[in-house]
């Protein structure tokens, strides 16, 4: 027997997108350029950050300043360049709480748009912390899970739980370092009241969160953000690592609740500028460092945990794989006619087709058209088409199983294909409409309004397809390969099955009559069965 066909264009090319993810958070501004890949997974090129400390202006004054708005604009017009430098596909900028918080937000946005042609997101809390939730669950293992994470920004707190399985819980609050250092912090280094203000107000607000998530047994406390990563790094270091053995990364770094406690005190008896000369710390958090340590050191309490682990993915890397993710399989090779096969499945999938079955056609379709190209004298473009429509054949059964064909018709008429000319999607629509009995008829206006070449096309690719779909009647693929013998007055296919393949016999003579007429040839069928299983193709590629 012949070698299947493949489904799949001969090695396409698959390139990387390159994606600029930039996170306007209440502390600093980052920008994270990657070169992303089709399995999910990217190559960071450029980390940029600058320290704006726009949630400070916004808990001091309640709005955007014009000195803060004229620092954020100069400071996306940089990123937009750093962007442009790297030929980036695609810019995704989101702002977290102080631009959902302050007076004046929206200007500042219009403003963005209009000097730097960046289009800024304001995302809600919720939105946050499932982003963030991402970016942990693919950086970090979550084991025992489940995980409560904290991720500790300027202006707020985002808590999730969750586990490799996905999130389970979240929230946002008004506990950012900025907010609380701004609101509540009067005296440098702070003084006892100073602490009590802090703890009292991260009590008030994570004892009813503590409380409620309880029921979900957290195994394991998960922090990111900056000072989160700034606390674990210095209990390692305290704990006498050397610093140069820590590297430049602390992702996966776990320290116990004991040396953070030893860090919080070294931090609450020393004033600024002694902090800010502190190994681990990054000098322009010394003044925000102590209040995110007590947040922490109070959250592990109420939360029972003993060990924190850090992460350094975070919002803007959760942003990127939000990106990845919204990336169509097309855009991932240079194959022109790619989005066609991928907005085809995008059908497909979305009317919850019988995959196994809409494959099997597809591929023993193609076999045939291949081997009967001297009959039908069609083209490639031909060939694809009907691929495309053997995909598509079944999936008005997502409507109704009665009279399937025509719901299958209308979906594809409706359903939005990309790449394909109108002509072409009257040409699905029509293999669909008439994939079951009958002569294609010009009562169906998707057929009647082609051209007569294009509709004695249509004829012969619905025949070939009722070919294909009543050798998998059983909808078991039991049909492993075709062989095809042409003869004056006959066309034999001779199949291959793993099994007993009658039902399929009995399908192909029912379905046999159109192409017996436009070929003016018999159609038969011989069987062989074999007593091995060749598996199915899995999803085809284009044709």
């Amino acid at each position: 027997m012949r070698a299947r066909p493949t489904l799949v264009p001969a090695a396409p090319r698959v390139q990387p997108v390159r994606i600029a993810a930039a996170d306007l958070g209440s502390n600093s501004f980052h920008l994270l350029v990657v070169q992303a890949h089709v399995d999910g997974s990217f190559d960071t090129l450029v980390r940029e950050k600058d320290m704006l400390r726009l949630g400070d202006v916004v808990a001091r004054t309640g709005r955007i300043t014009e000195a803060a708005a004229d620092r954020a604009v100069d400071c996306l017009r940089r990123f937009r360049q750093i962007a442009q430098n790297l030929d980036v596909d695609e810019l995704v900028a989101y702002g977290t709480a102080a631009l959902r918080e302050a007076d004046g937000s929206a200007e500042l946005i219009d403003r963005i748009r209009a000097e730097v042609g960046i289009q800024v997101r304001v995302i809600s809390g919720r939105d946050e912390a499932r982003l963030v939730f991402s970016a942990v669950r693919s950086s970090i293992v979550i084991e025992p899970g489940p995980a409560v994470c904290l991720d500790l920004g300027g202006g707020s707190l985002e808590v999730t739980v969750g586990d490799s399985g996905g999130l389970l819980w979240s929230d946002s609050v008004k506990l950012g370092v900025a907010r609380l250092t701004a609101e509540l912090v009067r005296n440098d280094p702070l003084e006892p009241d100073d602490v009590k203000r802090v703890r009292k107000r991260v009590e008030q607000v994570l004892g009813p969160i503590a409380a409620e998530i309880a029921d979900l047994t957290p195994r394991m406390l998960v922090g990111t953000s900056g000072t989160l990563c700034d606390l674990a790094r210095m209990a390692a270091l305290r704990a006498g690592g050397d610093p140069r053995a820590l590297g430049s990364s602390v992702n996966q770094l776990t320290v116990s609740r004991r040396l953070l406690e030893e860090v919080e005190e070294q931090l609450l008896g020393l004033p600024s500028p002694r902090r800010a000369a502190l190994a681990g710390l990054e000098s322009r958090r010394a003044d925000l460092i102590p209040a995110g340590a007590i947040l922490l050191l109070t959250a592990m309490r109420l939360l029972g945990q003993e060990e924190l682990t850090v992460g350094e993915w975070a919002l803007r890397e959760g942003m990127v794989l939000e990106a990845i993710g919204r990336h169509d399989p097309a855009d991932w090779n240079d194959d022109p006619r790619a989005m066609r096969q991928s907005s085809v499945l995008s059908l497909c999938r979305r009317c919850s087709w019988d995959e196994a079955h809409g494959t099997q056609v597809a591929r023993l379709a193609v076999d045939l058209f291949d081997q009967t190209r001297r009959v039908h004298r069609l083209g490639d473009v031909d060939r694809e088409l009907l691929h495309h429509a053997a995909l598509l054949h079944d999936i008005g059964e997502h409507v109704s199983v009665e009279s399937h064909h025509k719901h299958t018709a209308y979906l594809v008429q409706h359903g939005r294909l990309r790449g394909f000319t109108p002509d072409e999607v009257a040409m699905l629509a029509s293999i669909g409409r008439f994939h079951r009995r009958g002569e294609p008829k010009q009562s169906f206006e998707p057929y009647a309004s082609l051209e007569a070449d294009d509709q004695a096309r249509v004829a012969v690719l619905v025949g070939l397809l009722r070919l294909a779909d009543g050798l998998d009647r059983g909808h078991n693929g039991v049909v492993d390969a075709v062989d095809v013998e042409i003869a004056p007055g006959a066309v034999t296919l001779i199949c291959e099955a793993s099994g007993d393949a009658e039902l399929e016999r009995w399908g192909l003579k029912r379905k046999a009559d159109l192409l017996e007429r436009l070929w003016d040839r018999r159609i038969d069928c011989v069987l062989h069965e074999v007593h091995h299983r060749t598996t199915p193709s899995g999803l085809a590629g284009t044709a």
